[in-house]
This record gives structure tokens, sequence and C-alpha cells, in this order.
């Protein structure tokens, strides 16, 4: 069976936080760059639960897994 395929927008949602494209722009500039060591669930813009939700995303292969790796990704980046 496939996994769904979910949208970096609908992750923002899924998070409880504002999910057009110039909010997520501003939040990825607000919180990033993290530092390289740092995971993306540790990072202290979340609050426990959207952590805990991340972190699961990714042990647990979920089928947010990938935009949770997008995500990851756009935070780490230098600019």
């Amino acid at each position: 069976m496939e996994k769904p395929v979910h949208h970096f927008s609908e992750l923002f949602e899924q998070l409880g936080l504002a999910n057009d494209a110039a909010s997520i722009e501003r939040f990825i500039e607000r919180h990033s760059p993290l530092a390289d060591e740092m995971p993306l669930a540790d990072a202290p813009c979340w609050n426990e639960g959207q952590a805990e939700f991340l972190r699961e995303a990714v042990d647990e292969d979920a089928d947010w897994a990938e935009v949770v790796d997008h995500l990851d990704a756009s935070m780490h980046k230098k600019s």
C-alpha cells in the first residue's frame, strides 16, 4: 500500500502553524539555520506536541517522514 503524499503546507497545518507560502517562508527564515548537530525536533521553536509529532514521523517512518525531512533540510540550510 502506498503512503499518502503530504505537501509542505499540510505539515505546517498539522503542526498548528500558518500554512500559506509567505508564513512558511517567514517561519523558516526566523528559526533557521539550526546548528548542524541539532535534530529538527529539538529546535526551540516547537512546543512539546509539535516536537513529538516531528520525532515520531521520522522514527516510525510515517507517511509524514518525507515532508518532515524536507523541513529539516530547509531549517538546516545556511543562507
